[in-house]
């Protein structure tokens, strides 16, 4: 088991903390070696397992992440924009591997990201699942094989704990139809449309956001012209298609270059 990646996860407590706790946990290609919360949570200095409800596993929830990563081959984090430029810069002192699946990062966290994987290797994506990477590639094709007589909305649904909107999945959508259309998403985002907005532009992507319950995650494209519509979907109704997805980017990202990598990488796609 020790000749295995050793793996830290960051967010513990959160919903895909404890279900990338779980994953790694069952995996007989890595091992568990560190977790970690947020200063003053109730879960530091509690063993993992018991924190989760189960039976201890001899892992203590940290706060020290330099510590934590100076013992890891891989970080896997799935946390918020600072926490994740923080722990960039210090998974790249340690020359580990870090999977990035945090969403709502600005222009200014993906520029110390990237200075960051000049150092070690950085696998991040907005969504870490085999399926929705695939819907990724087909919307690029679709958008370029249409034109702009087809108008294209990207609907997402989650949680009603989500934070931000459009979702990372449905950025990385968008980005993909515009990269298809050979134009820049930032020039045609259409998102947040409320009261007299006037008529469609066309050539726009617009994005719709639903919150609500305990929806995991599910996106829709919809190429839609006069008379005809194409929607591609996909429908996520658990949480370990992300965390396998994750766990296969930190054992994939093992041995690579420095650099930054997404899931079509990982995938070979």
């Amino acid at each position: 088991m020790t000749n295995t990646p050793g793996i830290v996860i960051t967010g513990a407590s959160g919903r895909m903390g404890q279900m990338l706790i779980k994953t790694v946990m069952a995996s007989d290609k890595c091992h568990l070696t560190g977790v970690l919360e947020r200063s003053g949570h109730a879960w530091v200095g509690q063993d993992i397992g018991t924190a989760m409800g189960g039976p201890a596993v001899g892992i203590a929830v940290s706060d020290d992440a330099l510590e934590a990563f100076a013992s890891a081959q891989a970080i896997i984090d799935f946390t918020a924009p600072a926490a994740t430029v923080a722990f960039a810069g210090l998974a790249a002192q340690a020359r580990a591997v870090h999977v990035i699946g945090t969403t709502g990062l600005s222009d200014d966290d993906l520029k110390a990201i990237n200075a960051a994987s000049r150092h070690a290797v950085i696998v991040r994506a907005g969504n870490m699942s085999l399926g929705v990477n695939l819907l990724t590639k087909l919307t690029e094709k679709v958008a370029a094989a249409l034109d702009d007589d087809f108008d294209i909305e990207i609907i997402e649904a989650h949680h009603n704990q989500k934070v931000d909107a459009p979702s990372g999945t449905a950025l990385m959508l968008g980005e993909a139809a515009a990269s298809g259309r050979g134009v820049k998403l930032s020039d045609v985002s259409d998102s947040g449309r409320d009261g007299i907005t006037g008529a469609r532009k066309r050539g726009d992507i617009g994005f719709a956001a639903i919150r609500g319950g305990d929806i995991v995650g599910e996106h829709d494209v919809i190429f839609a012209a006069a008379g005809e519509r194409i929607t591609l979907r996909h429908v996520a109704t658990d949480r370990a298609v992300f965390a396998r997805g994750a766990l296969k980017a930190a054992l994939w990202g093992q041995g690579k270059a420095p650099g930054e990598y997404d899931m079509m990488d990982v995938l070979g796609l």
